[in-house]
């Protein structure tokens, strides 16, 4: 039986473009098909959970059904309630939300047997869709979820799996129309723009950086490492540590260029993910441009709701030591969110370390007024908030705990 990963190989495309097909030919018409298009969208989700992920499938459908009960149960409790919603009620459906991903993340340090999954491919993702309309639901900004577009929205397949993370209320809008015939031209040639640019990056850059490059310094690093250099730092290391983060962003930038390409071509645009990050000038801006989706989302649904929640019980008076604990707070949930291992926990923490200090420098540069902008200036800037994430991500990759833990300290 045929098993499709997404974007995996150029096979993918070609199945998928066939498919895809007579919604395009709709599109360019003015005519949305729902109907083909949901049957596309359900063939290729059963490609990706067949065969031997077909376990991963069937936890798919249960968790869908779970999200359909927590999520509709609080849309009816709001109707009914209006205004007088109680909040324990608001964060009890939150958590019901979130518990199968909490579960999913604490499995693996809990002693079971091997074999036994409840994870499957993609569930970080809709995650953050429910926990967003449930949110939003108590906020009031969605008056009424469609239970048929609320299954399209978080089956919608192009970004089933790693994102980019949509909004309902903006995949709504798209949803409920089909674009005129103009507008459809200019998407179906950003489209065809976004699919090579994807290929460039995944296949060709990522490929160069994560399959031919990375795997060779990573074995040098580790073979010099024997010769007790401390911490077993080397410039094998340094190697490591810039190859895989060109390697991080070209394969998930690469990915993401997909998931936009084919929703581009469904008449569906969904939001880019990533904006030059390497040339951000200092870490906050950085953290704007990389995975966009993702760093909104725990913006808007962690941070600033962290803050409005400890401004409001009057928690933290001083402003800089709010917004200093709101960071360590999200970077703290991003981390853990990746895996609970310590360089997920590290990785969330050098970031929060990474912002304070940036904070602290950019108040006591326009205090003081040492610093005057100029190319000179700039180029500085780009190239250490350049190092700082770059390093940031070597711990992120986990090599430093296979280099730390699992090398002998001397031959």
């Amino acid at each position: 039986m045929i098993n499709l990963q997404p974007y995996e190989n150029p096979q993918y495309f070609v199945y998928l473009l066939i498919a895809l097909l007579p919604l395009i030919i709709g599109l360019y018409f003015g005519k949305r098909y729902k109907w083909y298009e949901a049957l596309v969208s359900l063939a290729f989700i059963f490609l990706i959970f067949d065969a031997d992920k077909w376990q991963q499938g069937v936890t798919l459908i249960c968790y869908i059904v779970y999200q359909f009960l927590v999520t509709f149960a609080y849309q009816h409790y709001r109707k009914k309630t209006g205004k007088a919603n109680k909040t324990w009620v608001f964060c009890l459906a939150v958590i019901l939300a979130i518990l199968p991903l909490v579960g999913v993340k604490i499995w693996p340090i809990v002693p079971h047997k091997q074999g036994i999954d409840f994870g499957f491919l993609g569930i970080s993702y809709l995650t953050f869709k429910t926990v967003q309309v449930v949110m939003e639901l108590r906020d009031g900004t969605i008056k009424q979820v469609d239970p048929v577009i609320y299954a399209r929205f978080l089956l919608f397949f192009p970004t089933i799996s790693s994102g980019p993370i949509d909004r309902y209320r903006r995949f709504v809008k798209d949803y409920d129309k089909a674009p005129s015939r103009e507008d459809y031209i200019k998407d179906l040639s950003y489209a065809v723009r976004y699919l090579f640019q994807g290929f460039l990056y995944k296949f060709l850059l990522g490929w160069f950086f994560g399959t031919y490059c990375l795997p060779y310094l990573e074995q040098q690093a580790i073979l010099v490492a024997g010769r007790m250099y401390p911490l077993h730092l080397s410039w094998w290391l340094l190697g490591v540590m810039y190859c895989y983060s060109m390697y991080l962003f070209f394969d998930f930038a690469g990915y993401s260029l997909f998931a936009v390409s084919i929703s581009y071509f469904m008449g569906i645009h969904t939001p880019m993910n990533f904006n030059k990050p390497f040339a951000a000038h200092n870490i906050k801006e950085f953290w704007n441009r990389w995975h966009m989706t993702l760093s909104s989302w725990f913006r808007d649904f962690i941070f600033m709701r962290f803050t409005f929640f400890a401004m409001k019980k009057r928690l933290i008076k001083n402003r800089n030591r709010l917004s200093q604990v709101t960071y360590l707070v999200n970077f703290m949930v991003m981390g853990v969110w990746h895996g609970l291992t310590w360089y997920y926990i590290v990785y969330g923490l050098y970031h929060f370390l990474a912002i304070i200090i940036n904070d602290i420098w950019l108040r006591f540069k326009k205090k003081h007024k040492l610093v005057k902008h100029n190319k000179f200036t700039e180029a500085v800037a780009i190239f250490v908030t350049f190092n700082v994430v770059c390093l940031s991500f070597l711990i992120f990759s986990g090599f430093l705990n296979n280099l730390w833990f699992n090398v002998p300290l001397g031959k």
